[in-house]
């Protein structure tokens, strides 16, 4: 136990409930299918919505595909099952990120896991569900638990809020059926690998994974209204405009590609407002060359849909995709278990796409 824990009331809170679900005091519920939990213990981005896209491309083609999410910063409640005409506002960023680029698949949203999982299952007829950043809801017992650790913030340097960045104990990752350490440099050494491995605690077997993030090509977010796509930002002034956890790798990768970067950051999960958005424009209009503005996918869910966007922004703003990548050429590994889980779990009334 981290020493700042024992006095800290939210780490004997946490442990308490988890004692409670562990011992059967606080129900969980199984489902009969299979359900993959993919979260973190981390407060911040440790990559979770990337790895849910990386698993939606792996099971989509032949499974029923449902994820669930709570919709971090919508402003509904309850139960919401999302189309393609649904906006940011009522399902959350992250899930309106992933309707857009997966329009094929169900994506819903509710808080109480639970209740959406049942809707589901009425409504949609699943053959897998993604819940994506579930990992302390516990009501929901997951088939399978996907643990995904920042290896820049490593939970076993750390300890739980208020005093550090966890959202309850490191003991936490004995609950997992596979960890991944996300956000690797590419050339992590393997001994740097098995300092991970050793420091961590898990269960007896859990295979422990290494990813990195690859960046795709940009893409123009409004480009009905660019007059002059371009994929490359190699000797572009670029003004990044984030509003994500940790930008600095983003920014670090521009600048390797021959960006010369001007970086306008904003809260984690940030709605921007009109002022904030002219104020983006203005500091656009005083950048010198060749320029553009560049985002991520998550940032973009919060400016399509608006008419409040300055005309320069929507002329000259690109998405930056970002795609998972397994170090030690072990994502067939990594999809074997995947597979031959959800193979395993199904059951008879599993729907499988024709």
């Amino acid at each position: 136990m981290h020493i700042l824990n024992a006095i800290n009331p939210f780490y004997w809170i946490t442990r308490i409930r988890n004692h409670a679900f562990d011992k059967g005091h606080i129900k969980e519920t199984n489902f009969d299918l299979p359900v993959i939990c993919i979260g973190n213990i981390t407060v911040g981005g440790t990559g979770k919505t990337p790895h849910t896209e990386y698993l939606i491309r792996l099971l989509k083609e032949k499974e029923n595909v449902a994820v669930l999410s709570r919709g971090y910063g919508r402003k509904t409640k309850g139960f919401i099952k999302a189309s393609n005409s649904s906006n940011m506002q009522e399902i959350g960023d992250e899930p309106f990120q992933i309707k857009s680029k997966f329009s094929e698949i169900t994506v819903a949203v509710d808080e109480k896991r639970v209740e959406g999982i049942e809707i589901l299952l009425k409504e949609c007829q699943p053959s897998v569900i993604l819940l994506d950043d579930a990992y302390q809801h516990r009501h929901v017992k997951a088939g399978m638990n996907i643990l995904l650790i920042d290896c820049n913030r490593p939970i076993w340097n750390d300890c739980q809020l208020p005093f550090g960045r966890l959202r309850e104990d490191a003991n936490g990752s004995l609950r997992a059926d596979i960890i991944i350490i996300t956000k690797c440099p590419l050339q992590m050494s393997r001994e740097q690998q098995d300092d991970c491995k050793n420091a961590l605690k898990t269960k007896k077997g859990v295979p422990i994974f290494f990813s990195t993030m690859r960046y795709g090509k940009i893409y123009p977010l409004f480009p009905n209204y660019c007059k002059k796509t371009s994929n490359t930002i190699k000797e572009k002034n670029v003004l990044l405009l984030t509003g994500i956890a940790k930008p600095a790798p983003l920014k670090a990768e521009l600048m390797s590609n021959g960006a010369e970067v001007t970086l306008k950051q904003y809260a984690d999960h940030h709605n921007f407002s009109k002022k904030e958005l002219e104020e983006v424009s203005s500091t656009f209009d005083a950048l010198k060359g060749e320029k553009i503005i560049v985002t991520t996918e998550k940032d973009a869910s919060r400016l399509t849909g608006r008419n409040d966007i300055p005309q320069n922004i929507l002329e000259n703003i690109y998405a930056l995709p970002i795609e998972v990548v397994f170090l030690n050429d072990e994502q067939k590994m990594f999809n074997q278990i995947i597979l031959d889980y959800v193979t395993k779990n199904s059951g008879d009334s599993r729907v499988l796409k024709s």
